[in-house]
């Protein structure tokens, strides 16, 4: 039985097994901002009007057209783990700002989901993209 239990909780390192979560981190991430992205470039090509936030001096149209090609073309690199490590800095600036700039003053529950995505973020710039990413098939890097 102690044995068993300890099989149980022991602590699974294993290369495979991180590499593993880091491709679903980065897939499941990146499926989630496009949701938030994709709603935004419609609204540009359709020439609606643009209600967001004036961010660091540009205007609300160009803050909203760079949060949508940050969330869309980032994040697709992000699923491919195409310069992964690149990619997930402007990601990770624009949830940053988000969660501590934009949505200062806030209660945490309007800027809860930004600071998780911050820190999946966070962790993909601590950790790669892994095996399972085009920047290891391409260049070895993981």
């Amino acid at each position: 039985m102690t044995e068993l239990l300890k099989e149980m909780l022991k602590v699974n390192q294993h290369a495979p097994n991180i590499d593993l979560a880091l491709l679903f981190i980065r897939l499941a991430i990146g499926m989630l901002m496009l949701r938030h992205g994709i709603p935004k470039a419609r609204i540009i090509f359709a020439r609606e009007p643009i209600r967001f936030f004036k961010t660091f001096g540009l205007s609300e149209a160009n803050s909203f057209k760079l949060a949508a090609f940050t969330e869309i073309f980032f994040s697709i690199c992000l699923m491919l783990g195409l310069g992964t490590l690149i990619a997930v800095i402007p990601l990770f600036v624009t949830m940053a700002i988000a969660s501590f700039y934009t949505l200062r003053g806030q209660p945490f529950d309007k800027k809860e989901l930004p600071v998780l995505f911050l820190m999946f973020y966070f962790t993909i710039l601590l950790c790669g993209g892994g095996r399972f990413s085009l920047d290891y098939v391409l260049f070895g890097f993981k």
